[in-house]
């Protein structure tokens, strides 16, 4: 179930937000009444309810907007319990003070803005003499582990918890409270609404995270990352999930390179059956898995975890995914499509030129590093035991194949290239790995000189797409998950 906070100013706004919500099924609604700028008419509020409510007034140290004395706010508390409040929350540094009456049930709260704190589970066993019906902890993520702490209050209630963290890293549990058996989460009526930090609307939930559909069967997929706000792949996943009618649920956590360890070993805890993995940890990664398939035991490298028993196997499908969408090309426009023999120019020397290189050159191509940092070419070109050729003198360089393996081009630098129109070989494969936006100035250039042209799209949804197959065991829809990544992409502000 989920639980949606309305805070309006005026009676009236109030009453029809918590109609409409009523109507389009949500079962269950907070009232702000500290949101309430003149004295609160509690049976206007009460009176005529279309769904069950929970009485709520906060104080400013809580983020909340009561400016009045704390004896009226008390006054204002035990009045909706004397007129029939559903439910009533009680900070628990009050809750000793109002007592039970009536058929109202008591939510005992607390809320920590700064910190998930050590002593959480003293701080809970204090909330458990307080005579709750249900206990509601809300703290604040500086740690990933703080998650995994929050849901264990979930798992291991004493009274129907609901517990979660806030803030961008505590994302995850925001979702997952609802599979380690809290009653309910909170969520804001919408963007625009948002009254504590992370706070995820009512149909992020149901629409992104599909939270109504989630039991404690439920097994989870994600991507780590930091940042991680700005990946597509929940969206990906999870169209995917859906369509395959699979009890999985695919989330975003935010793990800074430091809690990388900690993470991963207690990444089971949270029923974990696959990682997507990307920056900065898609080197780091590979201490933690038990396993690693070829490509990302060369590349060392790996962006892709599965979970099997104790066991983790890591796998890349950014290399393969980038190797089929050349093949593809090959295929269609030369008679034989063997890398054997291709002049490859690979534009930049990071992970994603690391990556792409290593597969060609495996593959028999003759790879060439170019970039304009020459001693990490140099360095790159070693490791994979191919050549280098000089930033400057990319403009006469000769290949079948040229790929921008740089950020250059961008969102939201849009007017960039690495090439200048006129050094685009003609009839040349040209492969940008951008993939936001798909028609980056470099394939627009290289299009107009009469090339072959490959989209970060499509190797950001090959790698996609192959990664389910590894986590699921199904071929799901490629073109589903080339129309997400469109539509998100289409969506953005330029």
């Amino acid at each position: 179930m989920i639980c949606v906070s309305i805070g309006r100013g005026r009676h009236r706004m109030m009453m029809a937000e918590h109609k409409h919500l009523a109507e389009t099924g949500t079962e269950l609604v907070e009232l702000r009444l500290d949101y309430i700028r003149r004295s609160v008419n509690l049976r206007r509020l009460l009176a005529e309810r279309h769904c069950p409510v929970i009485a709520t007034c906060r104080r400013p140290h809580e983020r909340g907007k009561w400016m009045r004395s704390e004896e009226d706010r008390l006054v204002l508390l035990r009045t909706a319990i004397a007129n029939g409040a559903d439910y009533i929350d009680l900070e628990s540094d009050i809750a000793g003070k109002i007592p039970r009456y009536g058929d109202t049930k008591r939510i005992v709260s607390y809320h920590n803005f700064h910190e998930t704190p050590h002593d959480l589970d003293s701080i809970y066993e204090m909330m458990c003499r307080l005579d709750p019906d249900i206990i509601k902890i809300a703290t604040m993520a500086n740690n990933p582990i703080d998650n995994i702490r929050v849901l264990r209050l979930c798992k291991n209630k004493k009274f129907p918890t609901v517990a979660f963290c806030m803030g961008d890293m505590g994302l995850p549990s925001r979702v997952l409270c609802g599979k380690f058996g809290a009653p309910f989460t909170y969520a804001t009526f919408n963007t625009e609404r948002i009254m504590a930090p992370g706070q995820l609307t009512q149909e992020q939930l149901i629409r992104d995270y599909n939270y109504e559909k989630l039991t404690q069967n439920t097994k989870i997929l994600g991507v780590i990352a930091d940042p991680v706000a700005h990946s597509l792949s929940p969206q990906i996943h999870n169209a995917c999930l859906a369509k395959e009618a699979l009890d999985m649920l695919y989330l975003p956590f935010r793990v800074p390179s430091e809690y990388l360890d900690e993470f991963m070993q207690h990444a089971l805890e949270l029923d974990l059956v696959g990682l997507s993995v990307t920056l900065p940890h898609k080197q780091a990664i590979l201490k933690h898995v038990s396993a690693l398939d070829d490509l990302s035991a060369g590349i060392k490298a790996a962006n892709t975890v599965v979970f099997r028993g104790q066991g983790t196997m890591g796998f890349n499908t950014d290399c393969a995914a980038a190797l089929a969408s050349l093949r593809e090309a090959l295929a269609e426009n030369r008679e034989t499509p063997s890398f054997d023999g291709l002049r490859v120019l690979i534009l930049g020397a990071g992970g994603v030129a690391r990556t792409i290189g290593f597969g060609l050159h495996r593959e028999g191509a003759k790879v060439s590093i170019c970039t304009r940092d020459y001693r990490k070419g140099e360095a790159l070109a070693t490791a994979l035991q191919c050549k280098t050729t000089d930033w400057a003198g990319r403009a006469n360089a000769e290949y079948d194949v040229l790929i921008n393996a740089t950020p250059v081009g961008m969102h939201p630098n849009l007017d960039e290239s690495p090439m200048e129109a006129k050094w685009f070989a003609k009839r040349a494969i040209v492969f940008d790995t951008v993939y936001n936006p798909e028609q980056t100035l470099f394939i627009k250039h290289a299009r107009a000189a009469g090339c072959i042209t490959i989209t970060g799209v499509d190797m950001f949804a090959r790698q996609a797409h192959q990664q389910f197959k590894l986590f699921t065991g199904k071929d799901t829809d490629l073109d589903l998950i080339r129309n997400v990544i469109k539509k998100s992409i289409s969506a953005a502000k330029y």
